[in-house]
């Protein structure tokens, strides 16, 4: 089977109703409810392989990173001595025929393990960015799916890791498994002056031109923005998204724009992509 679902997941823990604090709870609740829904749409899909490109994992200096671990677990903290914990299994597998896929690109890609070369040792620590999303799909949903965990690299010309989303699209295209992509982002973190990034006009702009390629279905017109704007507005999310559209160069899908906040200093995109 085919690339079959794809989404785009913001990653704040207090999305997690259990790291949220008490005050600002509420003003999440948009956003939860956009990540459930497309947990549940992942759930139908019935994936056997969900790949998560995540900005906080593996952060290799010009090197687009492929975890190749058997596992991989973290564990959040939240207020008042709340803790969450998520263990999962890799798909081993899928990440080396990634590695051999990419090269056929001449991407600058790593594979990486951790621990040991195999067995419940070869155990990759989550990063939030993966926890988050994949907490409403395999916590809540309980969708028992391997992960595969993929890093962009900031380094490197945004084409390269388009073009590392097309051999994912391609690789997808190849396997008799059901695939599903998380584009793992927060938008632009310039939104608010007492943030740690600042205040910055760019960030609303930013914002509203994600939001609208990903109603217009052209969520490939990232690539035309500029270097200082991006700079100004402060994303996590261009080189995720910059995987997704390169996916998306290889199989057709549709977006939609299912929420949109700025609960702290930086924005919230949920949306999911659907085969057409």
């Amino acid at each position: 089977m085919p690339l079959e679902y794809a989404c785009i997941m913001p990653h704040g823990g207090d999305i997690i109703p259990q790291l949220a604090a008490r005050k600002t709870k509420h003003l999440f609740l948009k956003t939860r409810e956009s990540m459930r829904k497309i947990a549940r749409d992942i759930r139908e899909v019935r994936p056997d392989t969900i790949v998560i490109a995540s900005p906080h994992n593996l952060r290799l200096q010009g090197k687009i990173g492929i975890v190749t671990s058997e596992n991989t677990t973290g564990q959040l903290n939240g207020p008042r001595g709340k803790k969450v914990n998520l263990s999962l299994k890799c798909d081993r597998e899928f990440a080396q025929d990634l590695l051999q896929e990419s090269a056929r690109y001449h991407l600058p890609v790593v594979g990486a393990n951790y621990g040991t070369a195999e067995g419940p040792a070869s155990d990759m620590p989550m990063d939030w960015g993966t926890l988050v999303p994949l907490w409403f799909v395999a916590k809540e949903e309980r969708v028992k799916a391997k992960t595969v965990i993929v890093t962009p690299s900031r380094e490197i010309p945004l084409r390269q890791n388009i073009a590392f989303g097309m051999a994912i699209g391609a690789m997808a295209e190849k396997r008799k498994k059901r695939i599903a992509f998380i584009a793992s982002a927060d938008q632009a973190h310039a939104h608010k002056k007492s943030g740690p990034y600042g205040y910055h006009a760019a960030a609303a702009k930013y914002d509203e031109f994600v939001s609208q390629a990903i109603r217009k279905n052209t969520i490939g017109s990232i690539s035309q923005l500029t270097r200082r704007f991006v700079e100004n507005a402060k994303p996590d999310s261009l080189w995720q998204m910059a995987i997704l559209a390169g996916a998306m160069r290889v199989v057709k899908m549709q977006g939609n724009l299912l929420s949109y906040a700025v609960p702290s200093y930086y924005g919230m995109i949920s949306a999911s992509f659907v085969r057409v």
